[in-house]
């Protein structure tokens, strides 16, 4: 089950039954599988994105990346994986649609950041 032990004695606290706790969990792991797969499909079908990444070496407010792959995992409603660019990637530790043109990662080390990406400069 999604929940820990904590989490599962408040939602019994609050009524819920088991059941019902155990039907919310599987709806939460199949969002975030599902946010696994839009995700990757949005890298998928691109060459180049613009990101919001604060770059020290880059002069633009929007940096652009020339993008190879990006490959997610999920376990409950943890995503993780990798954003591999065309000289250096990066972990990724969670992210989310915003909308069907944008979609932010959660960066680990190096750029620890929420980073906003987009096929277009204009759509940040």
């Amino acid at each position: 089950m999604h929940f820990d032990q904590r989490t599962q004695a408040a939602l019994r606290e609050a009524g819920l039954s088991t059941e019902a706790i155990q039907a919310v969990s599987e709806t939460v792991v199949e969002a975030t599988r599902d946010d696994a797969d839009a995700l990757e499909a949005f890298f998928a079908d691109l060459d180049t994105v613009y990101s919001d990444m604060d770059q020290a070496h880059s002069a633009s407010e929007f940096p652009e990346h020339a993008v190879d792959y990006l490959d997610l995992y999920t376990h409950a409603d943890d995503l993780r994986g990798y954003l591999r660019f065309d000289s250096w990637g990066v972990y990724v530790t969670g992210g989310r649609v915003l909308n069907d043109d944008v979609v932010e990662l959660t960066l680990g080390p190096t750029v620890h950041d929420r980073v906003r990406f987009a096929a277009d400069r204009a759509d940040l």
